[in-house]
């Protein structure tokens, strides 16, 4: 059974430095700035020998009744409520304050096994603010500091306590492979991505149920890219929310650098990507930007109009509409699935998870090489590759080298002089012979060794 832990402190004393510290990646954002962290991130810890789940939270602060600050509030409130055990931190370098010691008060009323850190105590002028902490009551300060690694032999100590002691059989299961059934049935991993303010968080909060992640009119609110577990009708899908992506020149401030950084991380470790664009302003030149993006990096993709409930027409004229526009404005994505979908109300929710599900199994798929073969000289016979600098060029032979995305190599005699137009007239037939829709299909030309190369030419 996994031990969970909660980190809770007031902003800014280095909770999101110490998750990334026990989780051993930066998952999640890190700035200055009091405030970054909002949404609630789990992730699986390690410290020494010891195993458990750690949960980042926003900085306990007050804040007025329905207020963003009042429900990133709530989100801790909801982490301290399925944790075994807190994590309470503290800045040694400032000392107490009077927030410390009103959450202190919370934390001892969350009725759960505690563990009093006093962060940034590197240096000398740590050392008053952790003698500082015996005054909350909550059990000898425990001196560390995230950001340089220091003071984890002692959290170890502390936490080897409070942790029950792990199953005999546990290590020897983590060590068989996956079955291939297992395999298969593994949690597909999906990005919701798209400009600011397109619904994406609503969308999640829908397929969960629940209010996991934080939504507000306001651009900008979602910052750490956020992974939750959805199963969806018997397949298991694991799911990051990501904030906004703006134009380049828009982005101005650090910390929104660094969610962007987040969110474009999140789409290169995705398996399928879906793009979210509002249906009152879709397809506009961040929509394309993106979509490109994700084509580059050879990623599954579906298309989400949101806020479908506040368009007028609604009647099939329009669902066909948005299939022209998608294959006029993205013909390198040609025949992308695309889904009318609102995440407030839930409409479409059924056709978006089975676009993903269908995505994923068109990235994943594999041609024969004998019926590849076969439609690429048919190809060639209706299309003959034109000639260049006078010289025909010969186009030998085609095979699959790998799969997610579909990726064929294409030997030939002059690969420098193909034309990109007859590379893209291939993928296109490619596409429908195949059944490949919206799928990036990479073709990487090689040529044939020439095996009289090595003997000199005869003197003229």
């Amino acid at each position: 059974m996994s031990f969970t832990i909660a980190i809770i402190g007031r902003p800014n004393v280095g909770k999101s430095t110490l998750f990334n510290r026990l989780v051993g990646q930066k998952l999640a954002l890190v700035d200055d700035l009091p405030g970054v962290t909002r949404d609630r991130r789990e992730g699986e810890a390690r410290l020494g020998d010891l195993q458990f789940t750690i949960i980042d939270t926003a900085g306990l602060d007050e804040g007025a009744r329905g207020s963003l600050t009042a429900r990133m509030q709530e989100q801790t409130e909801t982490a301290i409520a399925q944790a075994d055990a807190l994590f309470f931190v503290i800045d040694a370098r400032i000392g107490l304050t009077p927030t410390d010691r009103a959450f202190a008060d919370f934390a001892r009323k969350a009725n759960k096994p505690v563990l009093l850190i006093a962060n940034k105590s590197e240096g000398k002028h740590g050392d008053a603010g952790a003698m500082e902490a015996f005054a909350l009551g909550l059990g000898d300060p425990i001196q560390i500091s995230a950001e340089h690694g220091e003071g984890m032999g002692e959290l170890y100590d502390a936490l080897s306590r409070l942790m029950p002691e792990p199953a005999e059989n546990d290590e020897a299961e983590d060590d068989e492979p996956l079955s291939e059934e297992e395999a298969a049935t593994r949690p597909i991993r999906v990005a919701i991505v798209g400009r600011p303010n397109a619904g994406k968080s609503t969308l999640i909060n829908h397929l969960l149920g629940e209010e996991r992640l934080l939504t507000s009119p306001e651009a900008g609110t979602t910052r750490d890219s956020i992974a939750v577990e959805i199963n969806w009708k018997g397949r298991d899908f694991r799911v990051f929310d990501t904030a906004g992506l703006r134009r380049r020149s828009r982005i101005e401030e650090k910390l929104e650098k660094l969610s962007v950084a987040d969110a474009l991380r999140a789409v290169r470790f995705a398996e399928v990507v879906v793009l979210m664009m509002d249906s009152q302003n879709r397809f506009e030149e961040q929509d394309l930007r993106i979509a490109d993006l994700i084509e580059r990096e050879g990623r599954a993709v579906v298309l989400a109009v949101n806020k479908w409930d506040l368009m007028e027409t609604k009647g099939g004229g329009a669902i066909s509409g948005l299939r022209r526009d998608a294959d006029h404005w993205l013909p390198q994505l040609k025949g992308v699935p695309i889904v009318a979908v609102s995440g407030l109300m839930g409409e479409g929710i059924d056709r978006l998870m089975q676009a993903i599900q269908d995505a994923y199994a068109v990235w994943n798929r594999r041609v024969p090489t004998s019926a590849l073969n076969r439609w690429f000289e048919q190809a060639i016979q209706a299309n003959p590759p034109p000639a260049v600098s006078g010289r025909r060029l010969k186009l030998n032979y085609i095979t699959q080298n790998k799969a997610r995305p579909p990726s064929f190599v294409l030997f030939c005699s002059r690969a420098d002089a193909v034309p990109q137009s007859y590379l893209r007239y291939l993928t296109n037939s490619m596409r429908e012979t195949f059944d490949l829709p919206g799928t990036p299909v990479r073709i990487t030309l090689r040529e044939k060794a020439n095996p009289f190369a090595h003997k000199r030419k005869r003197p003229s």
